[in-house]
């Protein structure tokens, strides 16, 4: 018995001859090549890089040997074309204590919001919270870290992670605008 599809949807079948393909140029290898490393049949192997042959799981794994990749790469769709955001396409956000701030990531991302904030020296955000989990690059500049009792200053290339549910402050103690990076849950952040 096979499982039906769920909602008028068909499983969509996974087109691995891309991948084989693009594996087997970046090898630098030919069909022959591949079919001697693998035992597989040269014009099976043309078929499956044409998507006119499914390859069996035992197929698969002899392709990805003979092209020195895991099997799993032959079984991921690359042909989606990555995300770029031009720093000057950023937008910009409210920031407080004389920052200003952009999104680094345009909403590009469902699951993380990446900041790039500048502040001026002895600019501060207040003590705050919100939900989430708050991660801090130090890009430049000397900063001050506060959250309860815990105070720790930070320079460039230095992380912080806390629990931004413990209200907390930030503040440019340099002499110069400083720039941090910091990188939450999406949806944990409201203003």
């Amino acid at each position: 018995m096979t499982d039906a599809p769920t909602h008028g949807t068909t499983p969509r079948r996974p087109q691995v001859g891309i991948e084989v393909r693009h594996w087997r140029h970046v090898r630098e290898r030919t069909l022959a090549d591949v079919g001697e490393r693998s035992g597989l049949n040269v014009g099976y192997l043309s078929q499956i890089e044409n998507d006119k042959a499914l390859p069996s799981l035992d197929a698969l794994m002899a392709i990805g040997d003979a092209l020195d990749v895991p099997v799993a790469w032959l079984l991921i769709d690359s042909t989606h074309e990555p995300r770029v955001v031009r720093a000057a396409d950023r937008p910009e956000l409210a920031a407080i204590g004389g920052s200003e701030a952009t999104e680094v990531d345009a909403g590009t991302s469902p699951d993380l919001s990446i900041i790039e904030v500048a502040t001026p020296p002895g600019g501060k955000t207040g003590v705050h919270a919100h939900a989430g989990h708050e991660h801090h690059v130090v890009l430049s500049g000397r900063w001050r870290m506060t959250q309860g009792e815990h105070v720790v200053e930070l320079g460039p290339g230095d992380y912080l992670a806390w629990d931004p549910s413990v209200p907390h402050d930030v503040e440019n103690v340099g002499p110069d605008t400083g720039r941090l990076l910091i990188i939450y849950p999406r949806h944990s952040r409201r203003g």
